[in-house]
C-alpha cells in the first residue's frame, strides 16, 4: 500500500502564471501539480493536490488529512505563512511530517516575509528554489515519514 500525501496550495496560488512573473515565473498551477503527480509516480505514493483562497477550507482540509491518517503534507501557504494561527493551530494537530515551501526565497524579500508562523512546527522549510521547491518538498515529506 503506497504512503499518501497533502500537497496544499495556498491563497493566491490558483493565479501562478499570471501573477508576478518575475517572483513566480510564468508556470501555472495546473502544470506544477502535473509535475508534482509525475513525480508521486516515479516514488510509488500518492499526492493529492489542493488549492484554496478561503483560510477556513484550507483549515478543514488539515483537519480532514489529520482523520484520514496521511503520511505526511507539503504546504505552500502563500501569505497566510506569515500571519495565519489559524492555519498554524491545525498544523500542530498533525504527526506527521510537515514540509514548508516557498517558491521564491522569502528571506530576501520585503520583511514581513521573513517571518513564517509555521516554521517552529514544521519538519522544515524550502524556499527560493521556484517551481523544484515544490518537487523537493515531496522529497523531503517522503524522507521524513521513513524515519
Amino acid at each position: 500500500m503506497s504512503k499518501k500525501f497533502l500537497m496544499l496550495h495556498g491563497v493566491n496560488h490558483n493565479m501562478f502564471g499570471k501573477r508576478d512573473p518575475k517572483q513566480y515565473g510564468t508556470i501555472t498551477l495546473e502544470e506544477i501539480n502535473s509535475n508534482i503527480q509525475a513525480l508521486a509516480n516515479e516514488l510509488e505514493i500518492e499526492v493529492e493536490a489542493y488549492q484554496t483562497n478561503h483560510e477556513g477550507e484550507m483549515v478543514e482540509k488539515i483537519h480532514e488529512a489529520f482523520l484520514n491518517g496521511i503520511d505526511g503534507v507539503v504546504l505552500n501557504a502563500g501569505a497566510w505563512t506569515h500571519y495565519s494561527y489559524a492555519i498554524r493551530d491545525a498544523l500542530a494537530i498533525l504527526t506527521v511530517p510537515v514540509v514548508e515551501i516557498h517558491m521564491s526565497n522569502i528571506h530576501s524579500r520585503e520583511e514581513f516575509r521573513h517571518t513564517s508562523v509555521f516554521a517552529d512546527i514544521a519538519t522544515g522549510q524550502i524556499s527560493g528554489f521556484g517551481e523544484e521547491s515544490y518537487l523537493l518538498g515531496i522529497r523531503a515529506a517522503v524522507a521524513a515519514s521513513q524515519k
